[in-house]
């Protein structure tokens, strides 16, 4: 199996669903090695966001150096960022170091509902990071903050707010439909090169807690492995339904439990 070091620049969940620890777990299940670079420390559980604590941009700055100054990165996984300053600090490094795939969670609220992103700062993740990444993944609402337009209620506006979004200068665009109240949970992938539909039946579960945190760090784990990204969607999106299936084998927590990202394993 190739080997694949990749690399996840996010806030923290010290419960272990979401987040750092949630992406690192989703890189050692896939079989890739992970780093990681710690952009806030955030006070979270199953239940929701107590407080969030930014890390100092210019102490982001010096782990990305330190990273990419020792380790060949293959790809990168992008969640929590917090405010405009850690992004336009991640931004500057990442444009030096350029990485073949770069995924960009468009993280801005947590599954609780708590804000993740500073409301301010979504301008400068749509101008600074959007156009450095190979494929970005918003919810619903992530979409809709970035279009600046009222969320979509069908899967004909979600496909036409990811062709919006694809036009912004991203390479690819994967439109996550989970927030439609449908049967199934269609996701939308979109390229230059075609339009791909994704779907898979709704897990009767409330233990989703870190589910896009975690098929974006798959999607980047993945990617160098495959030939394009359908087959990394696909592959990434049959692994994470497993990890829904089996979730209810754990127990942590009260509220929204994570996913069991080591259900193939235990």
């Amino acid at each position: 199996m190739m080997r694949v070091n990749a690399l996840t620049i996010a806030g923290t969940d010290p419960s272990g669903g979401a987040g750092i620890q949630a992406d690192l777990k989703t890189f050692s299940a896939l079989g890739a090695y992970g780093c990681s670079v710690i952009t806030a420390l955030v006070a979270q559980n199953t239940r929701g966001v107590q407080s969030v604590l930014p890390v100092d941009p210019a102490f982001i700055g010096a782990q990305l150096d330190s990273v990419f100054s020792d380790v060949q990165i293959d790809a990168i996984k992008i969640g929590m960022l917090a405010n405009a300053a850690v992004i336009e600090q991640v931004a500057d490094r990442l444009r030096t170091r350029r990485c073949r795939w770069l995924v960009l969670d468009t993280v801005m609220l947590a599954k609780s509902g708590d804000a993740l992103l500073a409301p301010q700062a979504i301008t400068a993740l749509r101008t600074r990071l959007l156009p450095l990444a190979s494929l970005i993944t918003p919810n619903i609402p992530e979409a809709a903050a970035l279009l600046q337009c009222a969320p979509a209620r069908d899967e004909h506006a979600l496909l036409l707010q990811g062709r919006k979004l694809l036009a912004g200068g991203c390479q690819a665009v994967l439109m996550k439909g989970g927030h439609l109240s449908d049967d199934e949970s269609p996701d939308w992938l979109l390229t230059a090169q075609g339009e791909w539909r994704f779907s898979a039946p709704r897990i009767a579960t409330k233990n989703t807690h870190g589910t896009g945190c975690t098929l974006s760090a798959a999607l980047a784990a993945l990617r160098p492995r495959h030939d394009d990204w359908p087959a990394t969607v696909q592959a990434a999106k049959q692994w994470l339904q497993g990890a829904l299936q089996q979730a209810d084998r754990l127990a942590v927590g009260t509220g929204n439990g994570p996913v069991h990202h080591f259900y193939q394993w235990w």
